[in-house]
């Protein structure tokens, strides 16, 4: 199976199907729906990774049906948690969001390449490091994290087992197309 990676647009269709994709996926890892707390982002994909000229979220595309099969948002580090004033900044820190790959194509190499392609952006970009946070209570989270090259910073004990972690970015080469990048999916 080919897939196709690229940079979202500003198109309404492809939006309208992104937001779809991100809240059945939501609702299938953690159980519950639209919260306006967490989500704003995703409501607002345009403001959050498309205008701003060091954002980006990237989608893979079953090249056979054109169906949206998974998901990667890099932004400049916009949070503000106390333990991490004067560490990050959105001038040098990256943020990861909404890697999410439809269960059907886990298992083969697709959440890499799409952190990859992250990863490659923040570089070009000119970011030092990337930060996340993810839970311990998620299947195979932090594993595919920590074998992404991130460490812990902060392991928060709290009810939705919060780990912060940071990569410092290593300047990986991609192929040079614009913004698509095709991989071979074998299942």
């Amino acid at each position: 199976m080919n897939v196709i990676i690229k940079s979202l647009n500003n198109d309404a269709n492809i939006i309208k199907k992104v937001k779809k994709f991100l809240f059945a996926q939501i609702k299938q890892e953690f159980g519950y729906d639209y919260v306006p707390k967490w989500h704003q982002d995703i409501v607002n994909l345009d403001e959050y990774y498309i205008n701003p000229q060091r954002n980006n979220f990237f989608i893979a595309l079953d090249e056979k049906t054109n169906e949206i099969i998974a998901t990667i948002g890099i932004r400049a580090y916009d949070k503000d948690f106390k333990e991490f004033r004067g560490i990050y900044s959105k001038d040098s820190t990256s943020s990861i969001w909404r890697l999410f790959v439809d269960k059907r194509y886990r298992r083969c190499g697709l959440a890499s390449k799409m952190f990859n392609v992250a990863e490659n952006f923040a570089y070009e970009s000119s970011y030092d490091n990337i930060y996340l946070h993810t839970h311990k209570n998620l299947n195979g989270a932090l594993d595919f994290w920590t074998k992404m090259g991130f460490i812990i910073t902060l392991d928060v004990d709290d009810e939705l087992e919060t780990v912060h972690m940071e990569k410092k970015i290593l300047g990986i080469k991609l192929p040079s197309s614009p913004s698509i990048f095709n991989y071979a999916v074998e299942f």
